[in-house]
Order: structure tokens, then sequence, then C-alpha cells
């Protein structure tokens, strides 16, 4: 996994206002937190913040003040409902060697059996602990040949070296279900006549 480095400055404003500042000046207001040290108010480059959220569980260095040098992973991020920018993001302290618990995606490949058959994600994301300099991306799970009844739990999927899993093994994933046949309109129909008489 990649570090991204990203000079922070500390902040002592707090509060919407002070927030709209931030946003104004095409930065985000943010918290560092962990390690049972009193949460640190940040104000990071909107830019380079939304690039390295493009990866997901990235490994930030921050460069506090040019005063401190900090390893961080994102734990919450904010974004505005309609045009997506970020408003506030809370970062979690952590080190090399350390373990944290995160959560990857879980991409499928593969086809179903022949049939007609959906695919659920039970669990879009898979909870796993992992090394914080080692954090996986994502898992890949073979759906190939898989029918209606059939589910992946979570011991069944493969995880990275150095990766294990955070949630009980026996977890369903991925499932299979039958695809449902849609009701004429004319059934339909007759069973909302018979309810109203």
């Amino acid at each position: 996994m990649s570090e991204v480095k990203i000079v922070a400055e500390t902040r002592s404003e707090f509060g919407k206002g002070a927030a709209r500042r931030i946003r104004r000046d095409n930065k985000v207001p943010g918290v560092l937190y962990g390690r049972g040290s009193d949460p640190i108010h940040l104000t990071l480059p909107g830019h380079e913040l939304l690039l390295a959220l493009r990866t997901s569980n990235v490994l930030i260095a921050l460069d506090i003040d040019g005063k401190s040098n900090e390893l961080a992973i994102p734990k919450s991020v904010q974004r505005d409902p309609i045009k997506g920018y970020l408003e506030h993001v809370d970062l979690q302290l952590v080190k090399r060697g350390e373990q944290v618990n995160v959560e990857i995606y879980v991409h499928t490949e593969g086809e179903l059996a022949p049939g007609a058959y959906l695919l659920e994600h039970v669990l879009n994301a898979l909870p796993v602990e992992a090394e914080a300099t080692h954090i996986p991306e994502s898992v890949t799970v073979s759906i190939a040949g898989l029918a209606a009844g059939d589910s992946v739990l979570a011991k069944d999927i493969t995880l990275p070296k150095g990766t294990t899993l955070a949630v009980d093994g026996d977890t369903v994933v991925l499932q299979v279900l039958a695809a449902q046949a849609e009701e004429s309109e004319g059934e339909a129909g007759e069973g909302d006549e018979a309810a109203e008489a």
C-alpha cells in the first residue's frame, strides 16, 4: 500500500461558520484521534485529500504544521449529499507494525450458473484486521457456477497474507437467490379487487 503525504495545519476555530470559511478556501476540516491522545483539529488541503481518498483505506502521512509527522487512516468521511465535495474527515492515528480494523471491498469474478439467479451482496465490505502499512484494498471472490441457495461465508474468502477476519467466519458475505417472477397486472388487479370487497 502506498503512502500519500499531506501537509496539514492545526486549527483553533470550530463550528459551522469556521467550517464554511475553511471549505471556501478549498480546504477540509478534520480531526485526528487515537492511541489515547487528545484529538487534534486539522485543516487539510481539499484537492490532495480528495485524490488520496480515491484509494480505500489509504495510508496518509501527515505533516502537521511542519513540526510533527503522523501516519493516519480515514475512519469517517462526510461529503455533501448533492455536490459530493468533502465536508469533514475523521482520521485515526496508526503506527507501523500496528494492527488496525478496517473494511475492505469485496469484488466478484466469474458467472453464476445458467438460470434466473440474482447475486446479493450481504456485505459490500469485509471487516478485517491488518497491519497499518499493509492494508489490502479489496478481496476478489469467485462466484463461478453458484446457483440459488449457494452462499459465500467470510471464512471461505482467501485473505491476503497478514490479514485476518474481524467478523465471525460463518457470516454470509454473498448469497445467490432465485429471481422472482413478476406478477402479471391482471393477477395483481384481481387481488386488489378481492381485498376491496
